[in-house]
């Protein structure tokens, strides 16, 4: 049965992760999906959950007031379904237990805490159905506390691996100084090497996803205020990537965001960590670019409820 006679069917999907929070609501009609809006906070909800195991107080009330505001957005735009999902900060800290209850009891919203690999094929089913990459793919999507390696071709998700490195806990651990000393970016490309050449495979064509690509596509391209059609599909050299670590690795972080608008305030800390997974990458995979995706986990748990409708 196809969705051609069925009504317009609205639905939302929010991702709570170490770094960020962000909702998207689409609707879907004659078996295809339009983003209707999108939001995105920096709650930072994965800060020092390496260290105590636990989620902070105050980054678990920053994020459920982001949750309410998203609520409200959810309720006014009369979603019929709605899938929150949360990632690695929760998979790891102790009372995370707590924290999805006081979202359920205060927001209203029940989570899925869902796997790395089901996290990977999300983000590869958000760009296998809006970029339509050509030929053998690498999806790199990178987050606060994980970044995932999803392989594939069309829509077939050959392999997800997941490293537990990510924006949040690579500063924490490398960059003691701000801005970093040359000793640090030594020791943190070090270990990318060794991490990274563990992921290694053949491939055509590598997607970036998550906020430091974005926010780099958006620096190289002059796009202000955010706008993610002009940023989705951008393509990203080697040489673009590296100047612009070598720019933000001299400059402290509080000076990032002001020099450069596209930069917010909390990403200025941690974006030079993010910048080096995907210089990293390029260079392992031997591979001269990238093209950027501003489509994600949450467009990806969207379109999985399109597939699951166009084949019901």
């Amino acid at each position: 049965m196809s969705l051609d006679n069925k009504p317009i069917m609205r639905v939302a999907s929010i991702d709570i992760g170490s770094y960020s929070v962000r909702l998207t609501i689409a609707q879907i009609k004659d078996g295809k999906l339009s983003i209707i809006l999108e939001r995105g906070r920096i709650t930072s909800l994965g800060t020092k959950v390496k260290e105590t195991g636990r989620l902070q107080e105050d980054r678990i009330e920053e994020t459920i007031q982001v949750l309410k505001e998203y609520k409200k957005l959810i309720d006014e735009f009369k979603v019929e379904r709605v899938k929150a999902v949360a990632t690695e900060a929760i998979r790891r800290a102790k009372n995370a237990e707590e924290f999805l209850e006081r979202v359920k009891r205060e927001v209203g919203l029940v989570v899925e805490v869902i796997t790395p690999e089901q996290e990977g094929r999300y983000a590869y089913l958000a760009v296998a159905y809006s970029l339509k990459p050509e030929g053998e793919v690498c999806v790199v999507d990178q987050g606060g506390g994980s970044t995932e390696y999803v392989f594939g071709k069309g829509y077939k998700v050959r392999e997800v691996i997941s490293l537990p490195i990510g924006i949040v806990n690579l500063t924490e651990t490398f960059f003691k100084q701000d801005p970093p000393t040359e000793e640090e970016v030594k020791r943190f490309f070090e270990f990318l090497e060794k991490e990274l050449s563990k992921v290694k495979k053949p491939v055509d064509t590598i997607v970036g996803l998550g906020g430091t690509i974005t926010t780099l596509a958006a620096l190289e391209y002059n796009v202000y205020p955010y706008d993610p059609q002009k940023v989705h599909g951008k393509v990203l050299t080697y040489g673009q990537i590296k100047k612009w670590f070598d720019t933000f690795k001299e400059i402290p972080s509080e000076e990032r965001s002001k020099r450069f608008r596209q930069v917010e305030d909390r990403r200025a800390k941690v974006i030079l960590a993010g910048i080096g997974i995907f210089l990293k990458t390029l260079e392992i995979f031997e591979k001269d670019c990238l093209i950027v995706s501003d489509w994600g986990l949450r467009e990806g748990v969207l379109v999985s409820e399109v597939l699951k409708e166009n084949h019901s």
